[in-house]
C-alpha cells in the first residue's frame, strides 16, 4: 500500500504568517469598530493587566499559538506564559496560558482569542475521537473543504493538531474531478484527459484525484490512468475491497461519503489509505474556555 505520508495533503503547522495576521486584522477590525468603547470609557490606556485561559471543559486543547500571536499582533512586548501546548488532554479547572499587557489589549482581543480557541478545541477533540480509532490501522484521517468561510486556516490547523491530515486547503492546489465535474465535462475519461493536458501545460506540480461511484468507473480509471488518486465515494466497505483489488496498489484511494464513529473501523479495516470526513469540522462542537482577569 502506498505510504500514508500523502503528497497530495497540505500541512498548515507552520501557519503562513501573512494569512493568519490578515485574519486577525480582519477579525478585531470586525469586533473593535470605531472603538471598544466599554473599555475606552473606564480603563486608563496606560495600566497593565493580566488574565489567565481557564480550561472548563475536557477535551484536546487547540489555539494557544493562535492566541498568543492575536495578543503580540495588538501589542508587541505582550508577556504570554504557556502552561500548556495545542494537542494536550484538558480537563476542568486547567490553565492553559497566562497573559501580560495593557488591559485594553487583554480585553480587546478576549473575544476573538476564545472564539479561535473555542472552536479549534471543539474540533481538535472530535478529530483525536476519530483518529484515535484509526490507531493501529494503515488508513488515517483527511479533513475537507467543508470550513467556515475565513476561517480555514484555523479548522484545518485544529484537524492537524487533533492528529487529522490536511487535504487540499483550496480549489487552487490540487486537481479533484468530483461527480459534477465529470456529469458537466461529458465522461470520466474526457475530464481526467483534459485536466491532465491541463496540468501538462499550465501548472505541472498539481496533482489530480478523481472522484469515482461505482466499481464500474473504478474500471474505467484504471483503464484510462493519469491520475494520482482514487476517491471511493459512497462505497460499501466491501465494495472499497473490490475496488482496492482493481486499484492493486497502483494509486492512492479515498474512501468518503456515509463514514462516522460506528463505521470507521470497519472502513479502515479495508485497508484503504485515506478516509476523508467533513463531518471533524463541521458538526465539531465549541468546547467552553474562559479568560479571567488575575486581580493582584
Amino acid at each position: 500500500m502506498i505510504s500514508a505520508i500523502s503528497h497530495l495533503s497540505v500541512d498548515l503547522h507552520m501557519m503562513s504568517t501573512d494569512q493568519l495576521e490578515l485574519f486577525i486584522k480582519s477579525a478585531l477590525n470586525e469586533d473593535i469598530g470605531d472603538g471598544d468603547h466599554s473599555t475606552l470609557s473606564c480603563i486608563d490606556s496606560k495600566v497593565s493587566g493580566k488574565a489567565v485561559l481557564k480550561v472548563k471543559q475536557e477535551g484536546i486543547l487547540a489555539g494557544v499559538e493562535v492566541a498568543e500571536k492575536i495578543f503580540s499582533y495588538f501589542e508587541k512586548n505582550v508577556v504570554f506564559k504557556k502552561y500548556k501546548n495545542d494537542g494536550d488532554s484538558m480537563k476542568y479547572g486547567d490553565i492553559a496560558f497566562e497573559v501580560e499587557a495593557s488591559i485594553h489589549t487583554i480585553l480587546q482581543c478576549e473575544r476573538l482569542v476564545l472564539n479561535c480557541m473555542q472552536r479549534m478545541s471543539g474540533i481538535a477533540t472530535l478529530t483525536r475521537e476519530y483518529t484515535s480509532r484509526l490507531s493501529g490501522y494503515h488508513t488515517k484521517l483527511l479533513d475537507t473543504r467543508k470550513t467556515t468561510p475565513n476561517f480555514r486556516l484555523l479548522e484545518k490547523e485544529a484537524v492537524r493538531i487533533g492528529g487529522g491530515v490536511n487535504h487540499r486547503f483550496g480549489l487552487y492546489d490540487m486537481i479533484m474531478l468530483k461527480d459534477n465535474h465529470i456529469d458537466y465535462c461529458g465522461s470520466i475519461e474526457k475530464a481526467i484527459n483534459m485536466a491532465y493536458d491541463y496540468v501538462q501545460h499550465k501548472k505541472p506540480e498539481l496533482k489530480i484525484e478523481v472522484e469515482t461511484r461505482t466499481l464500474e468507473d473504478v474500471k474505467r480509471v484504471m483503464a484510462n490512468g493519469k491520475v494520482d488518486r482514487i476517491m471511493l465515494d459512497n462505497f460499501s466497505p466491501d465494495q472499497i475491497k473490490e475496488a482496492l483489488v482493481i486499484i492493486d496498489k497502483k494509486y492512492e484511494t479515498e474512501a468518503s461519503g456515509g463514514i462516522n464513529l460506528n463505521n470507521l473501523e470497519e472502513y479502515a479495516a479495508t485497508g484503504v489509505d485515506y478516509i476523508s470526513s467533513g463531518a471533524i469540522i463541521h458538526q465539531a462542537r465549541s468546547l467552553d474556555l474562559s479568560l479571567k482577569a488575575v486581580i493582584i
